[in-house]
């Protein structure tokens, strides 16, 4: 049969500048049970606390050079956990009460009796290990904040991407419908993208501008396919049905609460900086400034891309023609920023991997 282990003897450093003062104590705490370690100034206790792993401090108040008060400061400040005891004359009352406000646990009048002596360590351990206990629920509180944050933010992450999955999924078939125009939508995405970086637009707003670019046609869902798909031009009523669309496509979005930016923009993205567009007349700043970002992209994946009716432009000629209309179709602003991306990146972009966030 094995017996349990002892626990250690708790540690305790006396520092006081009379020899027989720290010596009596040091005796009578031994005696105690305690291990005892003696300094005979503040300087000295610092030194040794650094070097010892000390649970509670009995210090004079007055002492050659550095006082108690010095040292209480410097120990606090290096060893929060460390109790502190000070012992204090008659006449040193305040001061003894200024070591409270500073974080000691007790003091006592010099010279203590050992029973005081020993409840008033007792009293100060017994607050150590209360406030050594609250550190380590607030701790384990932190830990499993941060667990649980973690967790959440994940899950977010899963939820926008399903989202984004799906929105995605919901886009290719809206442009699997439209022949002619497959993967138009991923590009102006892409399009979009680039020139709102060129903008310097925050990294915080190019969710909404992307995803108001990836859904500006959902409005089409509503429109006939012998609209949508009439290779010839269309008649007035028919043009006045495909006007339709980007109604249809913001009374679809503007309910779910994560695409109501988006919807603006699907809501304006045939709007003309020059108040000539559709469905409002916007004109100028009053129209979102994604939409006016999207307005350029639009046009250059149209001149780029094949449709029964006409062969596709050279990308030089497309960009000359979004230039040409700065100031009347397009945002100058924008233009700007579209042709400082080049051509050649332009042209990489097309085939490019989406960047919706």
């Amino acid at each position: 049969m094995t017996t349990a282990q002892a626990a250690p003897a708790t540690r305790i450093l006396i520092v006081d500048d009379d020899a027989s003062v720290r010596d009596v104590i040091a005796v009578l705490l031994t005696e105690e049970g305690y291990a005892c370690t003696t300094a005979s100034s503040a300087d000295e206790a610092l030194e040794r606390a650094r070097g010892g792993d000390f649970e509670l401090c009995i210090s004079d108040m007055k002492m050659p050079g550095k006082g108690g008060l010095w040292l209480l400061e410097r120990l606090r400040a290096e060893h929060p956990s460390l109790a502190m005891v000070m012992l204090t004359a008659y006449g040193e009352t305040e001061a003894a009460v200024e070591c409270l406000r500073e974080g000691a646990s007790d003091y006592l009048l010099k010279p203590p009796k050992l029973t005081e002596l020993v409840r008033s360590i007792e009293r100060a351990l017994a607050r150590r290990r209360l406030e050594l206990a609250r550190q380590r629920y607030r701790k384990s509180l932190e830990t499993r904040v941060l667990e649980k944050t973690a967790e959440l933010s994940h899950a977010l992450r899963q939820v926008e991407q399903s989202y984004q999955t799906t929105l995605d999924a919901l886009v290719a078939a809206l442009d699997a419908r439209e022949h002619e125009t497959s993967d138009h939508s991923q590009r102006v995405v892409r399009y979009t993208l680039a020139i709102a970086d060129r903008l310097g637009l925050p990294q915080s707003q190019l969710p909404d501008i992307a995803r108001g670019a990836l859904l500006h046609d959902i409005g089409k869902i509503g429109v006939p396919d012998a609209i949508l798909l009439k290779p010839g031009k269309l008649t007035p009523a028919e043009w006045e049905e495909m006007r339709r669309h980007p109604h249809v496509g913001w009374t679809i979005l503007r309910s779910i609460p994560f695409l109501e930016a988006p919807a603006e923009i699907v809501l304006a993205h045939q709007e003309r900086y020059d108040g000539r567009g559709y469905p409002r007349g916007l004109s100028g700043d009053a129209i979102p400034l994604g939409a006016r970002i999207f307005a350029i992209a639009d046009t250059l994946d149209a001149m780029t891309s094949d449709r029964p009716y006409r062969q596709r432009q050279s990308f030089a000629a497309a960009i000359a023609e979004v230039a040409r209309c700065s100031g009347t179709q397009f945002d100058p602003r924008c233009v700007e920023a579209f042709l400082a991306i080049g051509e050649e990146e332009l042209v990489a972009l097309r085939t490019a991997q989406p960047r919706v966030a």
